[in-house]
């Protein structure tokens, strides 16, 4: 009875509380690399500033991180990348917009099992990119651990706001851009069996078992630990 009282309170636990949302803004004023948002905002979203030309036309000019007290860091905008396609060199200019978390919409999970990845997406509506593609990545660059910058680079690759990391007894909330844990959440992992070096369909990631690589995957549990 008391594991079945557990389970439905983790579960509510995860449905009640949402994951964290876009925010739309302006600029306030601006002090070199350092803008002030209109609202205040929770530290370490990453989003973008977007200036309006007047006739309809809009561009996105840069990226921003919030750092606090409702401000943000200017960055390059490099979520699109390509020589054939020419940069903005709009400066940044009081109300501009700002959208914070524009990706959130997307995300994906790190999980040690099938079970866990199943019940944190069932328990949130958004766009799941499933972690087969980031193994793929993961393989092809021969990781031994998930990082924060394996995860950076992916989600720049992929347009993904969010990443969900299960711990044994958190659910952390990643925004890969800012590299910065944006919420926790409770949660109980009933199942303590872990992949290495994550939940993905790929039953074997292990390439050095096939002498392919002399690389040892890192157990999950202690991997997940370094990003909190």
């Amino acid at each position: 009875m008391k594991k079945i009282l557990l389970l439905l309170l983790t579960t509510y636990s995860l449905v009640a509380t949402p994951l964290p949302q876009t925010i739309k803004t302006t600029i306030k004023s601006i002090h070199g690399d350092t803008i002030q948002l209109s609202n205040s905002v929770p530290q370490g979203m990453s989003g973008i500033i977007v200036h309006n030309y007047g006739n309809g036309l809009l561009a996105i000019t840069h990226s921003v991180i919030t750092t606090q007290n409702g401000q943000a860091t200017i960055l390059p905008y490099k979520a699109i990348i390509h020589e054939n396609i020419p940069t903005v060199k709009t400066e940044a200019k009081v109300n501009d917009n700002v959208i914070l978390g524009n990706f959130y919409n997307n995300a994906l999970v790190i999980a040690p099992n099938a079970k866990t990845y199943s019940d944190i997406t069932k328990s949130f509506k958004k766009t799941w990119i499933h972690p087969d593609a980031y193994a793929l990545d993961f393989m092809r660059e021969e990781k031994s651990a998930i990082s924060l910058n394996s995860l950076q680079k992916f989600a720049r690759a992929n347009q993904i706001g969010l990443v969900l990391i299960a711990t044994k007894t958190q659910l952390l909330v990643l925004d890969p851009i800012s590299k910065k844990v944006i919420d926790r959440q409770p949660f109980n992992e009933t199942v303590q069996k872990a992949m290495k070096p994550f939940f993905s369909r790929f039953e074997q990631m292990d390439v050095s078992a096939f002498g392919w690589s002399d690389i040892t995957l890192q157990d999950y549990y202690q991997a997940v630990e370094t990003l909190k």
